[in-house]
């Protein structure tokens, strides 16, 4: 198994002519390879921009000197980290999956035995997946049985995944490394370990890192393999590795790579513009005939005595110069930038005094453009795995006899959350009376949450307006 998917990735498997390299030998490679791969290394900047935790945190002001170069504290040094890439993942994933999902299907009984299977709490799985997808460029979950017999979902942090893909364009697995650092203790010493778990279609291998090598994990079920799961007392495979990919989009990309550098240089100017001001409280000198040693000495004399001594009273003296910027170039500046990181991160755009303050219609649209379209390369992704993962659902409805529906065509369907003028919507509400069912009309009412809900309501209402059949005295 191992050997073959090797073979089709053009993996040379051999040290020389006569040894083969073990099983072990090659899941290290994998390790060590994804670890300083460029595809890691943007998963951990998206988690940390998300967070605000941007590279000017860790700028420092560096004075050149004949010994070298030396971190200058003396000089203002602010940092000023801006959340461009939390708002606008914050933006996406609230627009595309904070509703409730739905699912479409001729068959309602299996929809029912999927939403069932799945949990009460799926919507949430999603809302986290879009959330480290966005980020990371690709969300992994892990599918399970658990000791009650019940299926399981876990999403299982993308740095720790090391995929190893049947094809170039990344739709089927051949298998999955997952690598964990955990805290340990060995009598009363603590220590810290990482174990790293193999999965293929049939079987999982346990291992811990030793230095330069993997070797089997006795701790976890003897190193293995076992089985994926268990139905009673009996081992059973999934038949697929189980772990599904869900892509921000098809180059697995997070999204701070669009716009990293556009914020850097926000965050840059902004934070110069700061020191700037910071440091022009204090007035630049210019000292003539100053009878002084250096520098240093002329500040004390100054702060502490309040004077300073002249060598040269006629031609001697003290000017100051007042440090100017130009606000207005730097406020263009600032300005553009953020327009640049709204526009190609594809968010929706902020300058409302070109679309006026309630925009409607074809503005309304244009306004979503550029979300809109960022969330459909999401969807699109997200629609592929939620296939796979009803793989393993038929898988687990099959195995507890509740019927076998892998011929079942279930489309996911999300619902966006999208921004509408109420008035004008309203308004064309009213104007399609008599055209279209109540029912519709109530549907897209701004105000109707719960459409069975507001039909009854309406019902009641009538009701209790319509005259008694009978006056009271006028029985027949």
């Amino acid at each position: 198994m191992l050997l073959n998917l090797f073979n089709f990735r053009n993996k040379n498997l051999f040290r020389n002519d006569i040894d083969m390299m073990t099983i072990e030998e090659i899941l290290y490679n994998e390790i060590m390879e994804f670890n300083a791969s460029d595809k890691r290394a943007w998963m951990v900047i998206g988690d940390r921009y998300y967070r605000c935790e941007n590279d000017i945190l860790d700028r420092r002001i560096v004075r050149h000197t004949e010994k070298g170069d030396v971190e200058d504290k003396s000089k203002a040094n602010n940092k000023l980290a801006h959340g461009f890439v939390k708002n606008l993942v914050d933006e996406k994933i609230g627009y595309l999956l904070t509703k409730d999902y739905a699912l479409k299907c001729d068959n309602e009984e299996y929809i029912q035995k999927v939403k069932e299977v799945l949990g009460e709490y799926f919507q949430y799985t999603l809302t986290r997946l879009g959330y480290e997808a966005s980020n990371k460029g690709i969300a992994w979950l892990q599918v399970y049985i658990n000791e009650q017999g019940k299926f399981g979902t876990m999403i299982i942090p993308a740095e720790q995944c090391v995929p190893l893909w049947k094809d170039n364009t990344h739709t089927e697995l051949d298998g999955m490394i997952r690598m964990y650092v955990q805290t340990v203790y060995e009598g009363k010493e603590k220590k810290k370990i990482t174990r790293v778990e193999y999965y293929t279609p049939q079987e999982i291998y346990y291992y811990v890192l030793d230095g330069d090598h993997l070797i089997p994990d006795i701790e976890q079920h003897e190193g293995g393999p076992i089985l994926h799961y268990k139905k009673g007392a009996e081992g059973r495979s999934w038949g697929k590795v189980p772990f599904i990919a869900w892509k921000n989009n098809h180059l697995e990309y997070p999204d701070v790579r669009f716009i990293k550098s556009l914020v850097d240089s926000y965050d840059k100017s902004r934070s110069e513009i700061d020191n700037f001001i910071e440091e022009t409280k204090n007035l630049i000198y210019v000292l003539k005939g100053y009878g002084g040693e250096n520098l240093a000495e002329f500040m004390r004399d100054l702060n502490y005595y309040r004077a300073i001594k002249i060598d040269d009273p006629e031609h001697g003296g003290v000017d100051t110069l007042t440090p100017k910027i130009d606000i207005a170039a730097a406020k263009e500046h600032f300005e553009q930038l953020k327009r640049d990181i709204n526009e190609f991160g594809q968010g929706i755009p902020k300058d409302l005094d070109k679309f006026g303050n309630s925009p409607s219609g074809i503005s309304l649209k244009f306004l979503y453009a550029g979300l809109d379209l960022k969330c459909n390369h999401l969807e699109v992704e997200f629609r592929q795995a939620f296939n796979q993962l009803l793989y393993f659902v038929n898988v687990y409805l099959a195995e507890n006899g509740q019927g076998n529906y892998e011929n079942e065509h279930v489309e996911l369907i999300f619902n966006r959350d999208v921004q509408i003028n109420e008035s004008e919507t309203i308004i064309n509400i009213q104007n399609s009376k008599g055209i279209i069912s109540d029912k519709t009309l109530i549907a897209n009412h701004p105000w109707v949450s719960d459409v069975e809900e507001e039909l009854k309501q309406i019902e009641k209402e009538r009701k209790s307006e319509e005259p008694p059949m009978f006056e009271a005295g006028n029985e027949g």
